[in-house]
């Protein structure tokens, strides 16, 4: 059982139209609702892959509802804590001329009741899985170290944890040591406080929080590739090419393939090749978290590993 902590949700609504114009009426051909949030994108392909998933985080109001009946379709035992507010909506354009655009809410506001019923259902949850995958934003009302406090409730029942977030509550969560961290090149640099110019140099930012505690260091570079970093070596992978269709969710694949290597144990170099082929099928999809297996096969066929 694997455990996936949402603190942010969204329905996730993607719009197709040939040219978005600012300061202009706009009239999109079309659209696209589903569930999202990085955890709940994990969550549909660790489903996708047959892997028993529970989901938490906050939800509310209809769109709430919305997001808990996409996870029960897909037979996802749902822990989720309710709140007052509304849980938010993301908008996603994607324009003919390249361009993609987004509009993110801050989503609802977490009363103190709210967090304190939170930690109660999350203990709970923490105790009946495997490994834990703690991926996004943190909602308005949730102290900035709640991942570090959520890990360590974790560690102490003998859980590993994945942390992908960002800004704060990443530095502050891995504060805590967790297993693996997923940062891309912009969250690395936020960590380590400076500029990172080449492989080289993102190869030494993740070898310095290697020493903080940290198993695990995967960073994403888009077209670039991944890197992998632990005390054992340090692996770049090559992403094939594909027809990008929508970037969003691409770095939640790396993150539920190494969860899924985990469980099955998988050595780091075919680990790897699995986290860059899933996060490339993923961005030749529409829905972010839907992956043709297929074509993952496929594409890890074509994925280039280099030993630095």
């Amino acid at each position: 059982m694997i455990l996936t902590v949402t603190l942010n949700p969204a329905v996730d609504k993607t719009y197709t139209t040939g040219m978005l114009m600012l300061g202009q009426v706009n009239r999109m051909r079309t659209v696209h609702n589903m569930a999202g949030g990085k955890g709940i994108n994990v969550t549909k392909i660790l489903r996708q892959y047959g892997y028993q998933v529970m989901t938490s985080g906050f939800l509310g109001g209809y769109t709430g509802e919305f997001i808990e009946s996409c996870m029960k379709k897909i037979q996802t035992d749902c822990r989720f804590t309710w709140v007052a507010g509304e849980t938010r909506t993301s908008i996603n354009v994607l324009a003919e001329d390249g361009y993609v655009t987004e509009l993110l809410e801050p989503g609802p506001v977490v009363s103190p009741q709210e967090m304190e019923q939170f930690l109660k259902d999350y203990r709970q949850a923490v105790v009946a899985s495997e490994l834990l995958v703690m991926s996004g934003s943190v909602a308005r009302g949730i102290p900035t170290d709640i991942y570090k406090k959520l890990i360590k409730i974790a560690q102490k029942e003998g859980k590993k944890c994945i942390l992908d977030t960002s800004g704060e509550a990443l530095v502050q969560g891995v504060e805590a040591g967790p297993f693996m961290i997923k940062p891309n090149q912009k969250e690395l640099e936020y960590l380590v406080g400076h500029r990172l110019r080449d492989i080289e140099e993102l190869t030494e930012a993740g070898k310095e929080l290697l020493q903080k505690g940290i198993g695990h260091v995967v960073v994403s570079m888009g077209k670039k590739g991944l890197i992998s970093i632990t005390k054992e070596n340090v692996l770049w992978a090559k992403v094939p090419l594909v027809k990008t269709v929508n970037t969003v969710g691409c770095g939640d694949g790396v993150v539920a393939a190494y969860a899924m290597s985990l469980l099955k144990q998988k050595d780091g170099v075919t680990a790897l090749k699995y986290a860059a082929a899933i996060s490339a099928a993923n961005a030749a999809t529409l829905e972010n978290g839907d992956i043709s297996q297929q074509l993952v096969e496929e594409l890890v066929e074509k994925v280039q590993v280099e030993r630095r």
